[in-house]
Order: structure tokens, then C-alpha cells, then sequence
């Protein structure tokens, strides 16, 4: 299924039921007084969080939703019905917006979660409430409000451990093959990867991670150029980057500044993934000898200056790629005990 991850969508909550005007009319009672009843209050709108869910594609048939309105009140001080809620269910990794105020309503990130988005109006009240000494037959009542209405912008942001990172034709989509089930498509040319995959990395039993492509970055992207300025945000939520480069790019460039012009896209983009975990990847290293892909690896680490683990991998011939992932296990593992730490001390 393809993955639709913004959408907008309006959504408005149910009016309350108007309040009653009634008087008591039973023999032998002549003077019954007032009974009108409550209206009752409209539906409101909840956005719930379903892990089973993966896409908003959805809400691109469907961008309208109505809660049900109260029913009025009615005689002998019988409250109207209130509106049933309104549920909608949305992806894990959810972020709501509202497009008015362009402020961020919620972030639904656990199953389960519900997030109230718009407020059913409040019934009316009946005649019952307005008798008084002075005014024994009293003929007010109050209308239900109205129910709230908004528009919304659904972000969809996946929940994934590791996120790739790399230009075009770095081997992303290869790699998250040789170490996954997941089978997104590979050619030997750019940006054969339209929409970011997920993949769930098993380590061993009990022990595994998840991993997201997204479409290669180009200089630029930050600003709106290729496709994976469109998907930027996917990786925001990832605990560590693996930054994939070819060994020796088939277009003459060099690995080195491919290096550095994903450095000033994620900056440009947001500051806070460059300080992330980054791990840098050296790619297709069956291309070469191994002797002359050793020199050309130690010749990238040098001119960048990288002080963070690095490594020597060959995705499509699955070489280094499961000493990789057990590192990156490894690391996982760290950084969960270093938050229950953390916690505890808190």
C-alpha cells in the first residue's frame, strides 16, 4: 500500500439538542408547573491511535467528519439523548495540527491514545430551570450550542529506531533488503524509492529494531528539491542514522562531499538531527579490490574527520552488514538502559 502521510481533514463535533418547554398535564393536577427537559449534549470528535494502522491513504477519500447532535429535551423532564462520539482512527506517529492557529494539537505516539480534537455544544435547558415564587409558568428555555469545528492537518511521522540516510543510489533500499523482510524496490538508477519503507531487523529471538528507508536526499532537499524533503520528518523520531555513501560514486563525484551535502540538508532542515547518533556507512565496497577499497575508506574517514563509528559494507553481497546490526542492537540496548536510568533517578 502506498504511504500517504499528510492530509487535511474538518471535522465538527455535534450541536447540543435545544431545551424543552413543557408544563405537567395530569387530571386532578391543574397547576403542574413546568417539566420541559434538558437537551442533550452533541458528540464530540476523538482521534485514537491504532498501531495495526501504517498510512493515512484513508482520509484521501474521506475528509469530512460530523458527530452526532443531541436530541432536544422533551416533557414530563426528560433529558434529550447526547450525541454519540465520534472516533477516528489514525496511525501510530500521528501529529495533529490545527491549520487556523498552525499550532500542534497533539502527538499521538502509543496505542491507544486518544486525543479530544473538537467539543460537543452543551443542551439546552428545559423550563424546569427558570421557575421561581415570581414566575411559576415560565415559557424560556435555552437553545443547544453549537459543537466545535475544525480543521486539521494529520502529519503522519513513523516510529522507527533507525533511520537511513544517503544520496540516490546509495544502497539504502539494498541494504534494508540484505538485513529485513522488507523488499522495497532496487534498480541501478536514482530515486527508485518513491515512499519510505520500514523494515524489522531480528538480531536474534527477542532482540530486534526497526529500520526506515526514505528517498534519497539531494543538495537541496531542505528547500524542496527530489523527494525526500517530502519525507525528512520520518527520520526525525529515530534514536540513530546510518548514513550510507557510496565507496566510488558511478557519476565521478566524491563520497566526501556527498558526506557533507547531507550534513547541511539535515541542518537546514532541523539542527536536532545533526545531533543525533550518526553512524556512516561506506557502501559497495565489491566494487572495488579489497585493498583499493580499504585505502578509499581510510581516504573519506581522513578528509571528513569522522570521529563516529564507521564501517566497510557491501549490502548487496551482505558483507559487514550483520556485524553492523548486531552494533547497532548493541547500541539500542544502551540507550534504553541509560533511560530507565535515567527515570529511576528521577
Amino acid at each position: 500500500m502506498k504511504l500517504v502521510d499528510e492530509v487535511e481533514i474538518t471535522v465538527t463535533a455535534g450541536n447540543g439538542g435545544n431545551g424543552c418547554v413543557g408544563f405537567r398535564r395530569e387530571k386532578f393536577i391543574p397547576l403542574g408547573g413546568p417539566d420541559g427537559g434538558d437537551g442533550g449534549d452533541g458528540g464530540s470528535v476523538v482521534i485514537v491511535a491504532d498501531e495495526n494502522l501504517n498510512t493515512l491513504v484513508d482520509f484521501r477519500h474521506q475528509t469530512m467528519f460530523r458527530a452526532q447532535r443531541g436530541e432536544n429535551g422533551m416533557g414530563r423532564q426528560m433529558y434529550g439523548k447526547g450525541g454519540d462520539e465520534l472516533v477516528i482512527v489514525v496511525p501510530v506517529g500521528t501529529v495533529v495540527h490545527n491549520v487556523m492557529t498552525d499550532e500542534v494539537i497533539g502527538d499521538l505516539t502509543e496505542h491507544g491514545q486518544r486525543l479530544l480534537v473538537a467539543r460537543g455544544g452543551k443542551g439546552g435547558l428545559g423550563n424546569m430551570h427558570f421557575k421561581s415564587s415570581t414566575n411559576r409558568t415560565p415559557r424560556q428555555s435555552t437553545p443547544g450550542e453549537q459543537g466545535e469545528e475544525r480543521t486539521l492537518r494529520l502529519e503522519l511521522k513513523l516510529l522507527a529506531d533507525i533511520g537511513l540516510l544517503g544520496f540516490p543510489n546509495a544502497g539504502k533500499s539494498t541494504l534494508i533488503r540484505a538485513v529485513s523482510a522488507a523488499t522495497p524496490k532496487v534498480a541501478d538508477y536514482p530515486f527508485t524509492t518513491l515512499y519510505p519503507n520500514l523494515g524489522v531487523v531480528s538480531v536474534e529471538p527477542a532482540r530486534s529494531f526497526v529500520i526506515a528507508d526514505i528517498p534519497g536526499l539531494i543538495e537541496g532537499a531542505a528547500d524542496g528539491a527530489g523527494l525526500g524533503a517530502l519525507f525528512l520528518r520520518h527520520i526525525q523520531r529515530t534514536r540513530l542514522l546510518l548514513h550510507l555513501v557510496e565507496i566510488a560514486p558511478l557519476d565521478g563525484s566524491d563520497a566526501v562531499d556527498q558526506v557533507r551535502a547531507i550534513e547541511r540538508e539535515l541542518e537546514k532542515f532541523d539542527t536536532a538531527l545533526l545531533d543525533k547518533p550518526r553512524w556512516l556507512l561506506i557502501n559497495k565496497a565489491d566494487t572495488l579490490l579489497p585493498e583499493e577499497a580499504e585505502r578509499e575508506a581510510a581516504r573519506i574517514i581522513g578528509e571528513l574527520g569522522w570521529t563516529k563509528p564507521w564501517f566497510l559494507i557491501s549490502g548487496l553481497a551482505h558483507e559487514g552488514t550483520r556485524e553492523v546490526m548486531l552494533k547497532v542492537q548493541a547500541a539500542l540496548d544502551d540507550l534504553d538502559r541509560e533511560a530507565r536510568e535515567a527515570a529511576d533517578a528521577v
